[in-house]
């Protein structure tokens, strides 16, 4: 599995203009890690993202895509209306490419 995470807008939204996006390839990963990062694409995929209220026009948009068994998914949620899931999801991979950096 394949995962990219994009971010886009916020009060930083040119210094992440030409950011690349973040990748990561589960076959790189310990089996624990791969295994509950499935889990969490699972459970942000059954989640759809809560609605928003217009509210925010300046706060983060991410779109998480996955590629695995030769089909893409792509979520797209911001800071305003995301589900739990998908935030649960956002943070572990976050997290990971924090300690790659």
């Amino acid at each position: 599995m394949r995962v990219t995470l994009e971010s886009y807008g916020g009060l930083a939204a040119a210094a992440n203009f030409r950011r690349r996006p973040d990748v990561l390839d589960t076959d790189d990963l310990p089996e624990s890690d791969a295994a509950e990062l499935a889990r969490l694409v699972a459970a942000a995929e059954a989640m759809p993202a809560e609605e928003q209220d217009g509210r925010g026009r300046d706060a983060m948009s991410y779109v998480i895509t996955v590629e695995a068994g030769g089909r893409s998914t792509v979520l797209t949620q911001s800071d305003t209306a995301k589900s739990p899931a998908f935030a649960a999801l956002l943070a572990w991979l976050r997290a990971h490419f924090a300690q790659q950096r």
